[in-house]
């Protein structure tokens, strides 16, 4: 793979500082933008899905397509209150507990992002029924004293989007990078060197089109409209997953950082084509790519909605301990291999292997 470290890890990190909640995605199609230049052809939607055609693309051949989400999970303002903070609305879901406390970046109508926080009571002033119940209501404050001058001063306006102000990290004496966003910037990261290496490619034999969709924490809004205009025979999805070999018990680890990518059989939304999944297991076998599998209980994917489309899909999940909270981790190693595992599957996805599916 014709990556460099840094390069990866320069992506990585525009990606992952990028605020992009579902809905406001327009900072991620700005960096897919410029480094799909010169080698693909990009489009967007109203969704703000954005579609990937390679120059390499022939009209003849199947498509398979590449898919990772480009939203992350955020909030948004719903009201201001008269002392100046403000009631937030989740764009997606977070972990519970761990929004008390977050500094968070909160875009104004004026389009610049200040900082803020999610306050939290004093446990000082806590109720007998809070105390009781271990928790306080969390409230949106970037330090204005009225609602005028939230308005006025702050610029602060309801429907405005919010992140969690997490800076991405990166040690390269340990491999391990730390930031926000990482459901599913590293898949988007992933995705995007892997399509660009094999638009140098001559005779695929398929096209590879990319789709960094929109709104997937909202429910899989996006990769509906993006897969009736690219019309794929088949989908590989690049995910962000949650990592479970920090609660697990050792033998039931599925998840873990530096065990190359998990393909899941099942999660809450779709039981994976098994033949695709057989199929894409085996060329990561014969490449000697590391892999692991899953039976998921909860969780679901864009390969929800593409499979009830009749598109044959897997989904590649880079292992990241913490999602949906402030702060992730992630091995930059797992990253690297789902590339190479996602290239060898384009390789290999032969006319005969797509009708087997």
């Amino acid at each position: 793979m014709a990556v460099t470290d840094a390069e990866l890890i320069d992506l990585l990190a525009r990606l992952s500082d990028a605020k992009s909640p579902s809905g406001f995605e327009d900072e991620v199609v700005d960096i897919v933008r410029e480094f799909c230049r010169g080698w693909a052809t990009v489009e967007v939607n109203s969704l703000l899905d954005v579609i990937i055609t390679p120059n390499n693309a022939a009209p003849d051949k199947p498509t398979l397509m590449f898919d990772a989400h480009g939203d992350e999970v955020g909030g948004m303002v719903q009201s201001i209150h008269a002392g100046g903070t403000m009631n937030f609305v989740e764009l997606g879901h977070f972990a519970p507990n761990t929004l008390a406390g977050q500094d968070v970046w909160v875009r104004t109508t004026r389009g610049a992002w200040i900082r803020g926080v999610i306050g939290v009571k004093p446990p000082h002033f806590w109720s007998a029924t809070e105390r009781a119940e271990g928790a306080a209501p969390l409230t949106l404050d970037v330090g204005a004293t009225s609602k005028a001058d939230a308005i006025e001063r702050f610029g602060i306006g309801i429907g405005e989007p919010i992140v969690p102000a997490t800076a991405f990290t990166y040690d390269e004496t340990t491999g391990i990078a730390i930031g926000k966003a990482f459901d599913c910037r590293v898949g988007v990261c992933a995705l995007l060197l892997a399509l660009r290496e094999l638009a140098a490619c001559n005779g695929l034999p398929v096209n590879v089109a990319g789709c960094i969709s929109a709104q997937e924490e909202m429910g899989e809004r996006g990769i509906g409209a993006a897969a009736r205009q690219v019309k794929p025979a088949a989908a590989f999805l690049f995910e962000g997953c949650p990592a479970d070999d920090t609660f697990t018990p050792a033998d039931e680890i599925q998840t873990a950082l530096r065990r190359g990518p998990m393909f899941r059989y099942f999660d809450r939304c779709m039981i994976t084509n098994p033949r695709y999944q057989r199929f894409v297991l085996g060329v990561a076998a014969a490449r000697d790519l590391p892999v692991q599998t899953a039976v998921r209980t909860g969780g679901g994917t864009n390969g929800g909605v593409l499979h009830q489309l009749d598109i044959p899909s897997v989904v590649a999940g880079i292992p990241c301990r913490y999602i949906h909270a402030g702060t992730a981790i992630c091995a930059v190693e797992d990253i690297r291999t789902t590339i190479d595992v996602a290239i060898a599957v384009a390789e290999g996805l032969s006319p005969e292997a797509l009708a087997s599916f």
